[in-house]
């Protein structure tokens, strides 16, 4: 009955999509550069972000393109992410000080709330996130 109307005429529930969703979605996206690449923005001022889906689709994924120039940071308000092209760096503040973890490209991570990257290479970086 997955995807079809009650046959008894209930209500059906909406549901957010699950973390293992969204890491799928991510992952499949990553996969095809071809129908995201030419969405990519260059800005020097700062992160980028390219909205890819609409939240009120179907399956309720929303999907987005960050490029970060170098030496740019931000926090990001995503549950998934994987880093697609260059250099990135997930920063954590403690309290014994703050460091800074390579992301290696390609590799979906699935985060327990808004996490802080920053783009320590010498040329753009372009992730894809999810939520």
């Amino acid at each position: 009955m997955r995807g079809q109307d009650d046959p008894h005429g209930r209500a059906t529930i909406a549901r957010p999509p699950t973390v293992g969703q969204l890491a799928a979605a991510v992952h499949a996206l990553g996969a095809r550069p071809a129908d995201w690449w030419h969405l990519v923005v260059f800005d020097e001022a700062g992160p980028a972000h390219v909205p890819l889906d609409d939240p009120d689709g179907p399956d309720g994924v929303r999907l987005w393109l960050t490029t970060w120039p170098p030496g740019h940071g931000a926090t990001v308000h995503g549950q998934v992410s994987t880093l697609l092209a260059g250099e990135l760096a997930e920063v954590a503040i403690a309290a014994d000080g703050v460091t800074e973890r390579p992301l290696r490209a390609n590799r979906v991570r699935v985060h327990g709330g808004p996490q802080t990257f920053t783009n320590p290479g010498p040329a753009f970086a372009v992730s894809l996130h999810a939520a």
